[in-house]
């Protein structure tokens, strides 16, 4: 089972928990600058509670047919949702090219 979780109230955004790359490709630095504000300013809010997951994970491990990807939190379900969208709109903008690449018999 493939576990994406997104964001849970853990130590993981604290300052004595997570180093920052120093900015070395100005291409990126502006996205890099802001999601790392986001993220800073998320440290002890996130909405994800990581006892609530971890019963969460042993419920599905227990199951005969665990899910093969399990999207841990509503934030998730959401960026799982946005995903399968964006795939979705990719593959009917070229279905009929994509359609038509079949080898005859």
């Amino acid at each position: 089972m493939l576990v994406e979780p997104k964001f849970f109230r853990t130590d993981l955004l604290n300052a004595e928990s997570t180093t920052y790359a120093e900015l070395s490709i100005e291409d990126y630095a502006s996205r890099t600058k802001e999601t790392v504000t986001a993220w800073k300013g998320m440290n002890g809010k996130q909405g994800g509670d990581p006892a609530k997951l971890a019963a969460a994970l042993v419920e599905l491990t227990a199951q005969d047919e665990p899910p093969a990807r399990f999207a841990a939190g509503a934030d998730a379900v959401e960026a799982f949702e946005a995903k399968a969208n964006t795939l979705r709109a990719q593959a009917n903008a070229y279905r009929e090219q994509s359609s038509s690449l079949f080898a005859r018999p």
